[in-house]
């Protein structure tokens, strides 16, 4: 089979998993490469009906939010056809673990007509994380980025050693089916300093549940937040900041209790 063009459909608030897809498509080395960017509420305008993909390989990528698919990102990803496409699932965690992610979105990628191949579980900086409470700070790195190319490149010889997907076995990849019951969203909302803020607008730009809306100030809906951290992340003037209780104890636990390094995994069907 061919990989010749390759589909990066992705949910990436933080853009660790869209990099994390980037470098695996760097090892795949396909002619042409397709960004399908799932994260923005902006990104569902056409797919009403859905979206065909007829990419020679997809790569399906998504972070993991206590230990399953964030369900904004199975909402979005139900939109897209997969068309007996050949795809790779990649779930992005922040090295605590990715428990049940990396199969649920192996599940959705065959319910909308994909056929998992391959998958893989990576690190990216947890959302929580800052410079004085370290968590997986500057993944993916230059050795992660090392591990997505040869895992690339594996794809693309396991393609070619096939003529039809039907030559693939059924992919298996770690977790649990039923998956693990979701913790309760607690209802918080970022804070915003209103001094450093320039309203510049990238908060409510960068946030992918439509939770942030500005006119003299901004105003950050805790009803719609999914606490990504992208509004955090992205502030050009570090205005905004998640400063809630609960939220601070679990930055501090994972901070502490998370900091033994956890490597990539990769998995592949087998052929014949």
């Amino acid at each position: 089979m061919k990989s010749d063009s390759v589909a990066l459909i992705y949910f990436s608030p933080t853009s660790t998993t869209k990099q994390v897809l980037e470098y695996i498509a760097q090892g795949i080395a396909a002619e042409t490469t397709e960004h399908i960017d799932l994260t923005l509420p902006a990104s569902l305008k056409g797919l009403e009906n859905g979206l065909a993909v007829s990419a020679d390989v997809a790569l399906l990528g998504v972070p993991v939010y206590a230990g399953r698919v964030p369900p904004v990102a199975a909402q979005r990803l139900q939109r897209i056809q997969g068309q007996g496409v050949p795809a790779v699932v990649v779930a992005v965690y922040g090295n605590r673990a990715y428990e049940d992610a990396l199969v649920e979105l192996k599940d959705l990628a065959a319910g909308c007509g994909f056929v998992p191949i391959a998958g893989g579980a990576f690190i990216g900086e947890h959302s929580f994380a800052t410079n004085q409470r370290p968590i997986a700070n500057g993944r993916p790195d230059d050795a992660d980025a090392a591990e997505a190319r040869s895992f690339g490149v594996k794809i693309g010889d396991t393609l070619a050693s096939v003529s039809s997907v039907t030559e693939f076995g059924t992919l298996q990849v770690p977790g649990n089916v039923p998956y693990k019951d979701r913790p309760e969203l607690k209802k918080v909302a970022p804070v915003v300093d209103q001094e450093t803020c320039i309203l510049c607008g990238t908060c409510e730009e960068s946030c992918p549940s439509g939770a942030i809306s500005i006119d003299e100030a901004v105003h950050p809906d805790p009803e719609s937040c999914i606490l990504c951290h992208a509004c955090v992340k992205n502030c050009p003037t570090s205005a905004i900041a998640f400063q809630a209780p609960p939220l601070e104890e679990m930055a501090e636990k994972l901070s502490r209790e998370c900091r033994t390094r956890q490597e990539p995994e990769i998995y592949l069907a087998i052929s014949g």
